[in-house]
């Protein structure tokens, strides 16, 4: 029953303190839902982390851009220049002289050199040559490449199928293959040479390059 001998600014008063009252409330409940929505992207965000596989490598690659210093290609290939390089860049008619490492985004390692490889540009992954071919003598670049310009849908020793992999590459040199042929052939017959002089000696060391048998063993670098 309502009392006909009501206070009309007495009700005025009542009402306009329920005002700040809803409003504390409604920013409470806001505050809860921005929470709740960051609490659940950081709970999908660990789950990737732990389930692996091509959704953990797409939400990798869909954050790196936002990351200071990464840039993407057309392609769909990530990098980042950690250490400058001077000068110009390899070809696929050239065979750079590189150390790198590589890893899968949980942070596994797959595959790494022991020493400076003398690699043939063009017989890279896709992804492996176009970061390649951007690099400057020197230069030291990561780089995240996706599956499909890796291995695709195959799997390659401990490396799964479509699998984004993530190299720390760097450039010490690069020559032509033209050049890199003779220097090879001038080793060669250097190596005979001190055979013949010498029958029972060790052959030498070709120096400071790896040959192009062990290429091989980068299973993440060759096609």
């Amino acid at each position: 029953m309502t009392d006909g001998n009501a206070n009309p600014a007495t009700t005025a008063k009542a009402v306009a303190a329920k005002g700040p009252l809803d409003l504390r409330s409604k920013r409470v409940l806001w505050l809860g839902i921005v929470l709740a929505v960051l609490g659940g992207a950081a709970l999908l965000f660990s789950m990737f982390l732990w389930w692996g596989g091509s959704a953990r490598d797409s939400l990798g690659m869909a954050v790196n851009p936002w990351l200071p210093g990464v840039k993407t290609t057309a392609s769909g290939l990530e990098f980042k220049e950690l250490e400058p390089g001077k000068g110009g860049h390899p070809t696929d008619s050239d065979v750079a002289l590189i150390t790198y490492e590589g890893k899968l985004l949980d942070g596994s390692t797959f595959d790494m050199s022991a020493r400076p490889v003398a690699f043939p540009v063009r017989e890279g992954v896709p992804g492996f040559v176009e970061g390649l071919k951007l690099m400057s003598k020197g230069g030291k670049y990561r780089l995240w490449i996706p599956g499909k310009l890796g291995y695709g849908d195959k799997a390659v020793g401990p490396i799964p199928a479509n699998a984004t992999l993530v190299f720390d590459v760097r450039l010490i040199d690069f020559i032509s293959q033209e050049k890199y042929q003779q220097f090879m052939m001038q080793q060669q017959m250097s190596q005979s040479i001190g055979r013949t002089d010498a029958p029972d000696a060790a052959p030498a060391d070709a120096g400071n390059t790896a040959a192009p048998a062990d290429n091989a063993a980068a299973p993440a670098i060759g096609k």
